[in-house]
């Protein structure tokens, strides 16, 4: 291991959840534990359920360019393959057209992005921790930089940024070796406790992966035999101190995390350093943290 080396090599926040992600140098730790701003919006259909990558495939091709100056985006433009785009600007209360129009603010948006889908979508805000995939670990999901160059590599045609867009982590760890990351978390009956820059986490699982990196994040259009080719190699690759009875299956990259309540309010921030800690039974941890 190479722990001491461990740095946060990148931050990305997803303002608007399935959608572009967002770079940035430094973010707080939100009331759930997740970072400020991210996936602060999510959409949603008629029947409440979430309009996202995993659900529909013509969420890829929407490109999603944010502007402000902290991790809660001022505005977002978003554009389509039909060339179409329009910008809105994200307030706290909601979201607003930058152009005059009689429709309330939400509607304007949700109009653009239904012309799209082709059924009615409305765009939901939750400023208190956002919309997580896992709702009980939902700390900043990490992954190395050398884990998304292998992966890269087990891939005609994908790039390095290609598979980062793909596997959509919050913090990228440099300096240490691919599935480094992987030390993060223990078997079910345990969690393991870490720090960035000397803020205390909790490692809860290897996550599992859904079919969106399994498609091109610019198109939709799926990579025929993605997940079978990841299994083989990701079994080949499997670090000696991973694995455990968390594989049940292979197809699980990145950590699912927890952060303790005393660390809310804290910040991340590119350079911090990364230093593991013990493992300890998961009984002890505290409410909220469990096998997701």
């Amino acid at each position: 291991m190479t722990q001491r080396t461990a740095t946060v090599e990148r931050l990305t926040i997803y303002p608007i959840k399935s959608l572009d992600g967002r770079p940035v140098d430094s973010a707080d730790i939100a009331p759930n534990g997740g970072l400020v701003g991210d996936r602060e919006y999510a959409l949603f259909d008629a029947e409440e359920n979430y309009v996202n990558g995993k659900r529909e495939q013509r969420v890829h091709p929407i490109r999603a360019d944010y502007t402000g100056t902290t991790t809660r985006a001022e505005s977002v433009t978003l554009s389509r393959p039909d060339g179409e785009s329009a910008t809105f600007e994200l307030g706290s209360d909601g979201v607003s057209a930058a152009a005059d129009s009689a429709d309330s603010d939400t509607e304007v948006m949700a109009t653009w992005l239904t012309d799209w889908f082709e059924y009615p979508v409305r765009l939901q805000q939750d400023t208190a921790g956002g919309f997580p995939d896992d709702t009980t670990a939902s700390g900043p999901t990490i992954i190395s930089t050398a884990t998304i160059e292998a992966v890269a590599s087990w891939f005609d045609g994908i790039s390095v940024n290609g598979m980062r867009r793909r596997l959509r982590a919050n913090v990228e760890v440099g300096g240490v070796p691919a599935f480094w990351e992987d030390n993060l978390f223990a078997d079910r009956d345990h969690r393991v406790r870490f720090s960035i820059g000397g803020t205390p986490f909790v490692g809860v699982n290897p996550c599992q992966r859904c079919v969106v990196p399994t498609r091109n994040p610019d198109t939709g259009e799926e990579y025929a035999g993605f997940q079978s080719t990841f299994v083989e190699q990701r079994r080949k690759t499997m670090p000696q101190w991973s694995g455990g009875d968390w594989f049940d299956h292979d197809f699980r990259l990145m950590v699912n995390t927890a952060v303790p309540e005393a660390s809310w309010g804290e910040t991340l921030s590119v350079g911090d350093s990364v230093v593991v800690g013990e493992r300890f039974a998961a009984v002890d941890a505290y409410v909220g943290v469990d096998d997701g």
